[in-house]
């Protein structure tokens, strides 16, 4: 069976004092985060980036749900979720200008983010079912969108998961576009989280620009995954900006959309007017709270620029034990071009 829950308010959904202010303070943080890393891109710092704005409750909420030892397989817009699960920011901007993740050798349990749409999914739902065959009693926790519902490891992870009752949580932010495809050109459900029926276990969506309401479903589904029900969590937000530094969004949507105004309305913006009139946060408390992100921005850019400039070669190691021909053809004609342009030129 599936459940949805339409429109909700804050008010809907209740934690004390202190998580209200933890889910503030991430929201902030990963607000800087991606506007520092859009301002970064553009001038050439690092390559290409997806922003999230819009996104931030969803993705916060959803990593305060998890435990500590829950295992976490983001996809590539996952930075706010990656961040508040205790990912330091310098680990994310150093993966965008070339180098392995997790530079910072942190411990937190997650996997590398997908850059390929749905590739993680049947990797999570593999995981889970490793965890269950280990007895641990750690769950997964897999993000992804509303776009990657359209691709087969979607179909092929859920329904491994629903057969082998993985303690998996699937979680897709829908926001409403993947890329410049509308959700309902894509399928003619009446939504995404009824597409678990088929798999014959329960979807939920819920408001994903409210982080209680997000933390409250993503604890229960958690919940029910430790118990051997994969649960599938369908977040509805909504992003934003572009869906990466080469997208130019005016080309394909309105600035008014066509969607109730509780899922445009920026995550961000309602979270602290909702706690200010709560008098669970004030003036001085927002300001300290921008503050330190800002600082902890300023020093996850120094810590990235302070790193060695990555070998150009190290894009070929690793897959293959022995290189093939197409790919070392590739290497000798990159080997070929640094050789004969300055890089550092070729940056400006």
């Amino acid at each position: 069976m599936h459940r949805l829950i339409g429109e909700r308010s804050l008010a809907d959904s209740w934690l004390d004092e202190a998580d209200a202010r933890a889910a503030f303070r991430d929201m902030v943080r990963t607000r800087r985060f991606d506007e520092r890393a859009l301002a970064l891109q553009r001038r050439g710092w690092m390559s290409g980036y997806p922003p999230f704005r819009g996104q931030e409750a969803s993705q916060v909420g959803a990593a305060h749900a998890m435990r500590e030892d829950d295992v976490l397989f983001p996809t590539y817009r996952s930075n706010a979720l990656q961040i508040a699960r205790g990912v330091p920011m310098s680990d994310v901007f150093a993966f965008r200008r070339g180098h392995p993740e997790f530079t910072s050798g942190h411990d937190v349990p997650v996997f590398p983010q997908a850059v390929p749409i749905a590739t993680q999914i049947p990797l999570a739902t593999g995981a889970g079912m490793a965890a269950t065959y280990l007895e641990d009693a750690h769950v997964i926790l897999v993000c992804f969108g509303d776009g990657a519902t359209s691709e087969g490891d979607f179909h092929e992870g859920l329904n491994f998961a629903g057969v082998f009752d993985a303690p998996v949580v699937f979680f897709c932010e829908n926001n409403d576009w993947a890329i410049s495809m509308r959700r309902e050109r894509q399928t003619a459900s009446d939504s995404i989280a009824v597409k678990a029926e088929a798999y014959g276990f329960e979807g939920v969506q819920v408001d994903g620009n409210d982080p209680f309401a997000v933390r409250e479903t993503v604890t229960e589904a958690l919940t029910d995954a430790r118990e051997g029900s994969p649960v599938l969590v369908e977040s509805l937000t909504y992003r934003r900006g572009p869906h990466t530094t080469a997208d130019d969004p005016s080309a394909y949507r309105d600035d008014d959309p066509d969607l109730p105004e509780w899922r445009v309305r920026d995550p961000l913006e309602r979270t602290e007017e909702f706690l200010r009139e709560e008098g669970t946060i004030d003036e001085e408390f927002v300001e300290s709270t921008y503050e330190a992100a800002d600082e902890e921005l300023r020093e996850a850019v120094e810590t990235v620029e302070d790193l060695p400039t990555p070998d150009p070669d190290d894009v070929f190691e690793h897959a293959y034990e022995s290189l093939p021909p197409d790919l070392a053809a590739q290497r000798e004609g990159m080997r070929d071009f640094l050789t004969r342009n300055d890089p550092n030129e070729l940056e400006r």
